[in-house]
């Protein structure tokens, strides 16, 4: 494992350059906080109790990776490319990652507060045990995403392709645009909870 002072380096020498290549690299407790990476790209490179506060990730590529325990406020995924890769035990706010693509990618554990992932292509995703505010699927192309065990506040929906999409094992939270969510997969306990919400939703009065 690179010592401290190399880590250090060798944070310097990746986002000095507009679309390095890093493979097989494991970063543990670096601080990439104001780091700039636009398309960056990383093969099997771990990321251990990283600082990623303000860091520019746009349109980054990440393949076979793993995230455990990193931290970051104001994180920018926009339209970057994250494939077979695992985040476990994160506490991310403030993720900008619109337009991004995600595919065989498991979130365990951690929180993350508002979650743009608005206009999204999502294949194969599973969030497990996690704590999601302000998630924002709108627009979203969905082909594989569960949430299994997981809250989800305030989580907005429209507009999107949502016949992968199974909410089935999450507990949602106040949730906004529950009309557009065709072809979504609900429990029946959920339709209930929601009756209220769906109605309001599409105009219906209910009377007792």
């Amino acid at each position: 494992m690179p010592s401290a002072a190399d880590q250090t380096l060798f944070r310097d020498a990746v986002f000095a350059t507009r679309d390095p290549h890093q493979d097989a690299v494991r970063f543990e407790g670096t601080d990439f906080t104001g780091a700039h990476a636009e398309g960056a790209s990383f093969l099997e490179c771990t990321l251990v109790g990283a600082t990623l506060d303000d860091a520019h990730l746009a349109g980054s590529r990440w393949s076979e990776c793993e995230w455990q325990r990193v931290q970051g406020v104001g994180v920018t995924l926009v339209e970057a490319s994250v494939a077979e890769t695992t985040m476990e035990g994160c506490r991310l706010a403030a993720v900008s990652a619109w337009g991004s693509t995600w595919r065989d990618v498991t979130v365990v554990g951690g929180k993350v507060d508002f979650l743009n992932l608005r206009g999204a292509r999502l294949k194969d995703v599973a969030f497990v045990d996690c704590v999601v505010v302000e998630l924002d699927l709108q627009e979203a192309v969905v082909d594989g995403l569960t949430f299994e065990g997981c809250t989800l506040q305030q989580p907005s929906f429209g507009r999107g392709t949502y016949a992968g999409l199974d909410l089935s094992g999450a507990t949602l939270r106040s949730p906004v645009g529950l009309a557009g969510l065709k072809g979504a997969t609900l429990s029946r306990p959920q339709v209930i909870d929601l009756a209220d919400a769906f109605a309001a939703e599409l105009g219906i009065v209910v009377t007792d």
